[in-house]
């Protein structure tokens, strides 16, 4: 007789007893390495699945697969981590009903909770307390129809909107963006913008991207992917 399949048990039970759930990639322990929050200790929640299909994704890992784990595991595995700052990611988690109620039970425990998504899906059902850090796609992406504009409208000036640059083109979109609709503006903390350009890694020069910033004096902040830097492009759970 084979033996039994211990996550296969857990989902049936999970699925009887209706406890709330998400299926998960990965829950690891890391620095944070984009956003205004970049240099810090961070617990990271990676849900599975997205339908997107950017062209430059570097988390097609968790597209599928996951192991579903109940709300109640996933917030004892954050608090067994410890660090207060948490990021809910994927994939693109808002397309679970259940990660808007995962960030509001780590918000009762006291975390600090990022939640980074594609703004393709609506924000508006979040805590205000949550930090969103929405990364509209621009149009090297492939999915730049996806952008749900109206999102803009539910950001405040603890949330950041992120544009991953894939080459000139794309620049320039995102310039015409901050420009048209005052994200400088609107997302800022003083004089520290929340409007982040980040270059797509191994497509456009790092500082290239610097330098069209500087010419135009665009007031936004410029990001590379510093778990990359640390720990290289292609790893996993960092």
């Amino acid at each position: 007789m084979s033996e039994a399949n211990p996550l296969a048990a857990q989902t049936a039970l999970l699925r009887a007893s209706g406890e709330p759930a998400l299926r998960v990639t990965e829950i690891f322990h890391s620095i944070q390495g984009e956003s205004t929050w970049i240099g810090m200790p961070c617990t990271f929640v990676r849900l599975t699945g997205c339908p997107l299909r950017c062209a430059w994704c570097d988390t097609e890992y968790a597209f599928h697969g996951g192991e579903k784990m109940s709300l109640d595991g996933i917030v004892a595995r954050v608090e067994e981590i410890g660090t207060p700052l948490v990021e809910i990611t994927g994939g693109e988690p808002l397309i679970h009903r259940n990660a808007f109620t995962l960030a509001d039970r780590l918000l009762e425990k006291g975390f600090t909770v990022l939640v980074e998504t594609s703004g393709a899906f609506d924000i508006s059902p979040l805590d205000d307390r949550v930090h969103v850090i929405m990364d509209l796609k621009c149009p090297g992406s492939g999915e730049s129809s996806k952008n749900l504009w109206s999102n803009l409208d539910h950001l405040d000036a603890r949330d950041e909107v992120k544009f991953v640059i894939r080459d000139r083109p794309d620049y320039e979109w995102a310039r015409g963006v901050v420009r048209e609709r005052g994200l400088d503006r609107r997302l800022a903390d003083g004089t520290l913008s929340a409007v982040l350009f980040s270059p797509v890694w191994g497509d456009l020069s790092f500082a290239d991207l610097a330098a069209w910033i500087l010419e135009d004096r665009l007031p936004v902040r410029y990001q590379v992917q510093l778990h990359k830097i640390v720990w290289g492009p292609d790893v996993p759970g960092v």
